[in-house]
Formats: C-alpha cells, structure tokens, sequence
C-alpha cells in the first residue's frame, strides 16, 4: 500500500522535478543519464520559464548530496547545470546563473579540494559563455577573494596543493574573462580587486621563477609547461595586463610595485625584471616608465639630471677612449658604440619628455639648458685641446637632448615656452662659429614656434606661385604673441641677420632661417611685426650686396634666394595685389637674367652658381621705395622701412666677439641722432587717442614683466654664479659707490670761496680757506 501510494505522489510532483529527478543514476559511478538528460535540455528549452526553477531544484539536490557527502551525485549534478548553461541563451538565463554561481560558491566553501577544482572548473566554463542580456544585480567579489585564497593554497601535499593554485589561477582568469567588458558588472581594475588579484598572481609567478619567460607571448610551450603554476601565471598575468585600458594600467601596475615593495624584491632584480618584461611586452605603453620611475623615488628632475650625467660621462669616455674600471682594470672605448649609448640616451631623454604635461616639459627644458656651458660665461677661457672640445661635444650633446624635448611641443603662450631664462642663453650659442650648434639652435626655436605643424610645408627653400596649395593653418595673434614679440622680436631678427653673415653656413642653415621666418610670420606676425620682417627681408638683400661683407659667392647667392624666397611668401600672406606685383616682376627677371639669385639654382646638390657675383642691376633687386610705397597705400605703418634694419649691440657680442667695428660705429651714430636735441624738437606732440592709451598700457605690461625678469635674473646670477665673479662684481659697486660718496662728503665739507677770501699755498697756487659755516657771513635775504 505504501509503494503504491509512493508511485501516486510522484505522478503529481511538477514535470521539470521529475526530469531532474531522472538525470540522476541509482550509482552514482554510472555516470549522468544522458537520455535523460536529453529530456531535461528539450524541455528547459521549451519552457524557458522553468530554468529557474530548475536551478533552484539543483541548487537543493547539490547542497543536501553536500551534506551528506555524496559527492558522486554532486559531480553529476554540477554537469547537468554546465550542460544547461551551454544549451539555454534566453532572457530567463540571469535567475538560473544565480542558482548556478550558488552552487559554484558552496563548492568553493567545502574544505575538501576535489570540490574547491571541481567548482573552479564549472565557474571557468561559464566565464568563456557570452551572455544574451545583462545582469544588474551580479556580484563577483566573493570569487575575487575566494580564487585570490586559492593562489596561495598551503596544503600538506605538493601534487594536490599545486592543482589547488592552478585552479585560483584559472578561476582569477574566469573572473576577469567574464567582467572585464561588462559595464554593468562592478569595475574588476579598481584597487580592492586589484590589490587581490595582482599579488596572487605574482606569488605563483615568483614561485617558479626559475623558469625565464623566453618571448613576448608564450603560446608554444610543451603541454607539460602548461601543468606549471609559474606558466599558467604567467599566461593569466599578460591577458589581464592586455585587456587594461588605458586609464587603468595605474591600477594593474601599482600591486606589483607594491609586491616588489614589501617583500624586497628589487634588490635580487632579477624576478623585478622578470615582472618588467612581461608588462612592458603586454602593455607597450610610456606610462609604465614613468609610474616605476616615480614609484622609485626620483623627482622628473632628478632623472633627467641622471640622463645627462650618463650623457656627459659617455662624453668624457669618448673623448679619453677609455674609462678606469675597479674591478676589471682600463676597458678601451669603441668610438661606435658610446655612439650608440650617447644617442640611446638622447632618444629616452625625449621619450620621458614626450610623457611629461606642458608645464613639466618647460621645466625639463630650463633644467637641460641650465646645464649647457655657455660660452663667455667662465672667468678664465678653456684651456685649448681636451677642455675645449669637451665642452663643445657636451654642448652638442645637450642641444640634442633638448632638441628631442623640444619636438611636437606646443604652448598656446609664447611668454611661457620661451622665457628670457630660456631664450637668452638659446640665441647665445647662434653666434658661435660652430655650424652644427648654430644648426641645432634653429632647430629647437622653429620646433618651439611651430604650433600649427607648419613646419613640414617649408622643410626646403622654393618660390611657391600660389601660396594656397600649402593649406597653411593660421590663428589671429592672441594678446600673449603681441607682448613676446614687443620683448624679443628685436633679438630674433638680430640672430636671423647674423645667422646669415657666418661664412660656415651651408644649405641646411638657410633653410632652417626660411622655415624660422615663414613661421614667426603665420604663428607672431601683426602688422607691426609684417613691416619688420619686410624690412629685415631687404637688409639682408643689403647684405648680400655689401662690398665691405667677406661672403663667399655662395654666400651671396643663398641670402639672395632666401631673401627672395621669403618675400615671394611674406607679400601672398599680405594679400597686397602691387607689393605681391613687384615681388613676382623682380622674380621674373632674375628667372631671364640671374638665377642663380634664386633658390631653385642655389639651394641643390651641385648649385649653379657663378665663380664672380657681379654687382646685380636695379631691376633684378627688390627696391625699397616700391615697397614702402605700396604698403603705404594699403594702411601699413611704414616709416620703419625707411630706415635701414642694423642690429642692436648687446653683450652677446662681447662674448662672442665678432661684431665688426664698422657695424658698431654706424650703430652709436643712428643712437646718437635718435637722441640728438635737434632731433627731439622736430618731434611734433604726440596726439592722445584711444589707440595711443591701449598701446601704453600694453607698454606698461611688457615693462613690469621685462623689470621682474630683470630681477630674476639678478638673483639667479647671484645664485648660481661662481663666488670670485660676484666678488669683482660687488667690489666694482662698492668702489663706484665710493667715490660717488666721496665727491657728495667733499661738497659738503668744503663750500665754495667765501666773503673770507683765499690763502696761498705752495708752489704759488691759490687754495681756498675752508671757513666753518657759523663765520661764513650770509646776506640778509639768506637768514631767517
């Protein structure tokens, strides 16, 4: 009677039980019934909304069959619930993966490992399942943590312990398989899960570090390798590495800087390197340098100061050919390879750069240029031979180095990107007869000017009838641009004008002017600044025409065609119709009767120039009078043209020594006739307007800038100054101050002759008596 009532109660229990119910074998070693289960998926797949259900009723087969430590049974039904998962994609499946990751959660907690792998292993499956819709409510922590404790698994026996880390390490994989790219899904990169992850990994990494990882992907190793905790870690680290964006490597790379941290492993290098190499490999990014730079400890500062030690020292060695060794005794230097190193260093000098924010970058470029040895700057000269040269070669190092700094920045504030600190110690190496400097100085200022990449539309020197095709990027001046140039355009256009007197300046210099002009014009220019530059234009068509100039033809000829080339383009950006008439007529008689005046003869392998430049005639020359005249008549202020451009003196000149007498000369008589009193009394009164107000308060603006950069540099000088130079500068004050003093004390002491009358010294002179002031008699105007 029981039996039979057994057999009608279960003619009553819900279809979807009785289908789980007969998946499961009388022996459990019989395996899963795959008839059986057979049903079970066609039905889950036709009532998709009793999967969940399903889970529920599995979940509670598993954990009784937990319970009582029927573990075959489990093993079956953890198999039916992958076989589901693989079958079912339908919108119920989040409830039934609900009931799945119970089961997998209550497995992970069983203390008995073949349950903590069997677990793991269902968990790896479901990872590697892409889901049809999204989970809101989904929490992968307690995996996080669960696999993390696996990794470190101490268990008394090697074989099961070694199984039990690979598991932790899969399972980590499967967590970040499955969450990586779900948004949904809380962030796996933040630092509680990473903090987890990162170090579990490296344990096992650092396990088998005998191991050296040989290649950027292991992907070929031996089925045997692949049972190695240190590989599987290894494989797991780079595909976690691969996947992190980029806004989350900080987060991926900081546990292992940690890691390294506390349990001192970069003293031994050889695991830090290990670690270095597979996330350099991985990841393929700058920001790791700078994140292990700055994890070390060094300032940027300080790593650049390292870089040009290593630089300067690589000098030394070339120069010496050899370095002492302690250990090893003298090693002789090959010249080619401390080439190699001295360029392997400028290039990371400009890779580190490259990383760097704006304000960090004009920071480095000060700090390189504060180590340049400017010329002039020692109280006794270099002696000749080694000390000279060595000087130069880390000049040319250095200017190379910033160089690499220099390349693709871009400040929207010209006051900013090159302040006078930086600027003045720049323009002094243009003036030293060195052409590879001169070189690298044009190089790192049209580097610093080109904001709009430019710069590739004028790499050679060529007259470009239409200027258009270029497709020039041009912004209007900002009020920034008008106040450099108001500081510094005056010193630009000097070193232009000298740059192209220097007999050593070949093809490369001139187009390195052409590119440096073309650039002030479209990134500087106002109509102020056009006006100078037309003017500069002409003075070096001046120069090239100069008797008392020592040029060589080529000389002559390239100053010529840069000239021409500059104006060709300077008068399309004017958009004036005569002055760009008069430029492209004088073109055209110089292509008939002188081309070797243009760059296209000049500016080639083998230029076609001749042996003797004939003084040109008037027609082949750009006339000054035409210019002005017709600038004039379009608005443009061009009193400045009607006098000739001649550069300003300055104490660059003193260090260079090179100005010529002649230039000097004409120089203090154009200063003295501005200064002249005739000169000022036909000065008519200046008419107050509108414009005149704007312009003296801008005036007003660049005077307290240029009085603060006065005073910074007066600091700066007694800061870094050698002491035997601020002690003659100080005692040349302390004299001057002296004897100012003693002409005001003896003025005072000694009046004038009084009423008293004069005495008579020796030798016949006459000598005034020094009469006290209470018997000086006044008139009586005088007393009161």
């Amino acid at each position: 009677m029981t039996g039979v009532c057994g057999c009608c109660c279960g003619a009553f229990r819900p279809r979807y039980k009785r289908l789980v119910d007969n998946i499961f074998p009388e022996d459990p070693e019989d395996g899963l019934v795959k008839a059986n289960m057979e049903k079970l998926t066609f039905y889950a797949l036709s009532a998709p909304e009793k999967l969940d259900r399903i889970g529920a009723y599995l979940s509670e087969r598993l954990s009784r069959d937990v319970a009582r430590h029927r573990y075959g049974y489990v093993c079956i039904a953890m198999e039916a619930l992958d076989q589901l998962l693989m079958a079912c994609h339908c919108q119920s499946i989040n409830l039934f993966v609900e009931s799945f990751l119970k089961m997998v959660r209550k497995l992970l907690e069983s203390d008995k490992p073949n349950l903590q792998i069997l677990g793991t292993n269902s968990f790896v499956k479901f990872a590697n399942i892409e889901e049809d819709t999204p989970s809101y409510h989904r929490s992968y922590d307690f995996f996080v943590s669960r696999f993390s404790e696996m990794c470190h698994s101490s268990f008394e026996d090697p074989d099961v312990r070694t199984k039990i880390r690979m598991a932790g390490i899969k399972g980590l994989q499967g967590v970040v398989r499955k969450t990586v790219n779900d948004e949904l899904q809380a962030n796996i990169w933040d630092p509680q899960h990473m903090d987890k992850i990162v170090p579990s990994l490296l344990f096992n990494l650092q396990s088998g570090e005998g191991t050296e990882s040989r290649s950027p992907s292991p992907l070929q190793a031996s089925e045997k390798e692949k049972e190695s905790p240190a590989e599987l870690t290894e494989r797991c680290f780079r595909e976690l590495l691969g996947r992190a964006a980029y806004g989350n490597i900080k987060n991926a790379v900081t546990p292992v800087l940690m890691h390294l941290d506390n349990h001192c492993l970069w003293e031994g290098k050889s695991f830090a390197v290990r670690c270095f190499k597979i996330i350099m490999y991985s990841i393929q990014v700058s920001t790791i340098s700078l994140l292990l730079l700055f994890h070390v400890g060094p300032t940027v500062l300080e790593v650049f100061n390292t870089l040009l030690r290593q630089l300067k020292l690589s000098v030394d060695y070339a120069l010496t050919g050899s370095y002492d060794c302690t250990t090893m005794g003298t090693r002789t230097i090959k010249e080619h390879e401390e080439r190699q190193l001295q360029e392997a260093v400028i290039k990371t000098i400009g890779s580190f750069a490259n990383t760097l924010p704006t304000y960090q970058r004009s920071e480095v470029m000060l700090f390189i240029m504060g180590k340049i040895p400017i010329p002039g700057m020692h109280l006794m000269p270099p002696p000749s031979g080694s000390g000279s040269e060595t000087d130069r070669m880390i000049q040319v190092m250095l200017l190379k180095s910033l160089r690499q700094v220099t390349s693709g920045f871009q400040s929207t504030n010209m006051l900013t990107a090159l302040p006078s600190s930086f600027l003045d110690p720049l323009l002094s190496f243009a003036l030293l007869e060195d052409a590879h400097i001169r070189l690298l100085v044009l190089e790192i200022l049209v580097s610093l000017i080109d904001r709009h990449d430019n710069l590739p539309k004028f790499s050679t020197i060529s007259i470009i009838p239409d200027i258009s095709v270029l497709k020039l990027k041009m912004e209007k001046c900002s009020r920034q641009d008008n106040l450099f140039m108001k500081k510094h355009a005056q010193q630009l256009y000097r070193h232009i004008y000298l740059s192209c007197k220097e007999q050593s300046s070949v093809q490369p210099h001139f187009e390195m002017l052409y590119s440096l002009l073309a650039l002030i014009s479209m990134e500087l220019a106002n109509e102020e600044v056009v006006v100078d530059l037309i003017r500069l234009a002409l003075a070096l068509q001046d120069l090239a025409l100069a008797s008392e100039e020592t040029l060589r033809v080529y000389n002559r000829c390239a100053v010529h065609a840069l000239s021409a080339a500059y104006l060709n383009l300077i008068c399309q950006l004017t958009t004036v119709p005569t002055f760009c008439q008069h430029v492209h007529e004088v073109i055209e008689m110089r292509q008939k009767k002188s081309p070797f005046l243009l760059p296209e003869d000049v500016f080639i392998e083998n230029p076609k120039i001749p042996e003797i430049l004939e003084k040109p005639e008037a027609e082949i020359l750009f006339q000054q009078a035409k210019i002005t005249e017709v600038l004039g008549g379009s608005g443009y202020n061009t009193e400045r043209l009607t006098t000739p451009y001649i550069p300003q003196f300055t104490d660059e000149d003193r260090l260079s020594k090179r100005k010529s007498v002649g230039e000097t000369i004409s120089l203090q008589v154009e200063v003295e006739s501005r200064n002249s009193p005739e000169k000022e009394e036909r000065t008519p009164a200046e008419e107050i307007t509108f414009e005149a107000l704007k312009n003296a308060i801008v005036d007003s603006v660049g005077m307290e800038e240029q009085e603060r950069e006065r005073r910074r540099q007066v600091v700066e000088k007694f800061q870094k100054a050698p002491f035997e130079e601020i002690a003659a500068h100080c005692g040349a004050r302390a004299t001057m101050l002296q004897s100012k003093l003693s002409q005001i004390f003896e003025i005072t002491i000694r009046p004038p002759p009084s009423p008293s009358g004069t005495i008579t010294a020796g030798y016949g002179q006459t000598q005034s008596r020094s009469v006290p002031v209470y018997e000086m008699k006044f008139p009586d105007l005088c007393v009161y």
